[in-house]
């Protein structure tokens, strides 16, 4: 017998499940964190009115939130309709689609929605780099940080042209510049700033990153290596 036999060989599944239960923690603990804003939203927004639900902060989040399961509902009937088909990762293109759409729409409506004196207020320019990080503040990175962090994310996964951290970073600062320049054009009472364009398109960078293992080219090279 093999003395060797006993011993257990690590499940190569295991970074995945530790990111997926770190995604639920970290879901989990901001729904806890601004669970008090939504739930303020909350009526407004079930009663079907735009204002206060849709032109608010807490009620796109909240309405993002409510959206989950139907996302998801999405991904499963995109993907076992792609599997019917015989297309080969049917599951990971359908999340990836989904997940661009999902994630970074609500974003994107955050940012461009007016402030009290939109349609008054010209267009303002802020274009020295790193001046209006410091009145930014932690949140307002953070969040920066976030609008084309799905767009980042699942891209590459998605689209083989887009498999490439040049070409994601050159993505996310020209959707960034369009989000900056139609602020300014429609005279939305908010700044539109070099600083902006900056942080989303490292947040969109970091994210390509993060997924890098399930869309750079190597990662299927040595998949079909091992099987070999």
């Amino acid at each position: 017998m093999n003395p060797n036999a006993s011993l257990s060989v690590p499940p190569r599944r295991t970074p995945g499940f530790v990111l997926l239960v770190l995604a639920l923690l970290g879901l989990a603990s901001a729904a806890f964190l601004v669970r008090r804003p939504l739930m303020m939203s909350a009526p407004v927004c079930m009663a079907g009115r735009w204002h206060g639900c849709f032109d608010t902060f807490n009620g796109v989040v909240l309405m993002t939130l409510v959206a989950l399961p139907l996302a998801a509902l999405v991904v499963w009937a995109l993907a076992r309709r792609r599997r019917a088909a015989g297309v080969t990762s049917a599951w990971r293109m359908s999340l990836a689609e989904v997940g661009m759409v999902h994630g970074t729409v609500p974003f994107l409506w955050l940012t461009m929605m007016p402030g009290a004196g939109a349609g008054v207020v010209p267009g303002r320019l802020s274009l020295v780099p790193l001046r209006d990080l410091v009145t930014m503040g932690p949140l307002g990175i953070a969040g920066n940080l976030l609008v084309l962090a799905s767009l980042g994310f699942f891209a590459p996964m998605r689209f083989a042209a887009l498999a490439s951290l040049p070409r994601i970073l050159a993505l996310a600062a020209g959707c960034s510049v369009l989000v900056e320049t139609a602020q300014y054009v429609l005279w939305l009472d908010r700044v539109s700033s070099v600083d902006d364009v900056l942080v989303n398109t490292t947040g969109a960078v970091l994210a390509a990153l993060a997924s890098r293992r399930w869309w750079h080219p190597s990662s299927d090279t040595s998949a079909i290596c091992r099987a070999a």
